[in-house]
């Protein structure tokens, strides 16, 4: 076992969630081998053609990862493994945090195709798929942002994220980010959802997110922005209540900071490299199902 690859306990946690061979050809032969190189192109961000020979070919490491973004695999292994946490009570449901990063696209991230990519051996096409790739331009020039909800109790570890344009706010993303956390339940029953308390900065605050909030029930610590704070003043009576807010609570935003800071040490995810959209999401499945298997 080199520096880097799974430990012989983050295998056994990972090896049961992984797709098994079926049919002729040994197409998932070398699991091992062929999904250490994985998470090492990840950390180091090294181009795929330079991956160390221990790994096998640099192909089948590349391939593999591209299909099982296609497919919708690492989102069915990331789930299984948060089900698995949950069982055994490694998750804290009274505090989810949600926050963006901006990751700065490399030049080779630029110019994929114009027509939309396929799923090898299927008709449809790959579930993250975007026609814009995620790409946008912002103040940092090409980049695209990570919209994601962090577990609480500095686990450090995402429960679910959204790829955008890097120029995308915050506030419209909210919806879509928690609607993506369904934590299945290994007995049976209905995935878990629904977390007791959000916490945001004032770039979520808005009239529509608190109404999505206190519709699903989840309690939320959001501060309201001056300008909305004014607004609601000058209406008088018609303006609405203000809206509550806990500063002991909000002092616990700085989990998804370091929820942020443990994604972007692995150096594929702090610069995307990735022209296609869905495989960039796929490397931060990855990333993410690393920290999900630390103890």
């Amino acid at each position: 076992m080199e520096r880097g690859d799974l430990s012989h306990q983050e295998w056994a946690r990972l090896a049961p969630h992984l797709p098994k061979s079926v049919g002729r050809g040994g197409r998932w032969k070398s699991h091992r081998r062929v999904i250490n190189g994985i998470p090492f192109r990840q950390r180091t961000g090294v181009p795929w053609r330079d991956l160390p020979a221990r790994f096998g070919k640099w192909k089948t490491v590349h391939d593999r990862h591209r299909r099982w973004s296609a497919d919708g695999t690492w989102e069915r292994i990331l789930r299984a493994i948060q089900a698995d946490a949950d069982a055994e009570g490694r998750i804290e449901w009274s505090m989810v945090s949600v926050d963006s990063t901006s990751c700065r696209a490399h030049q080779h991230s630029a110019g994929a195709r114009t027509t939309a990519p396929r799923i090898a051996g299927r008709r449809g096409r790959p579930a993250q798929h975007r026609s814009d790739e995620a790409l946008g331009r912002a103040r940092g020039g090409l980049t695209c942002k990570i919209q994601l909800a962090g577990e609480g109790e500095g686990g450090r570890r995402l429960l679910a994220f959204v790829i955008t344009p890097g120029q995308w706010g915050d506030a419209p993303q909210l919806i879509p980010v928690l609607n993506p956390i369904r934590v299945p339940r290994p007995g049976g029953g209905h995935p878990r959802t629904r977390p007791h308390h959000l916490s945001g900065d004032k770039a979520y605050s808005s009239r529509r997110n608190r109404r999505y909030l206190r519709l699903r029930q989840i309690e939320h610590t959001i501060p309201e922005r001056k300008d909305q704070r004014a607004n609601r003043r000058r209406r008088g009576s018609t303006g609405g209540r203000p809206t509550g807010f806990g500063k002991t609570l909000y002092k616990r935003r700085n989990e998804v900071e370091r929820t942020i800071n443990a994604l972007k040490g692995f150096r594929a995810v702090a610069t995307r490299f990735d022209k296609r959209a869905y495989i960039f999401h796929g490397t931060v499945t990855v990333a993410a199902i690393r920290l999900w298997l630390r103890s």
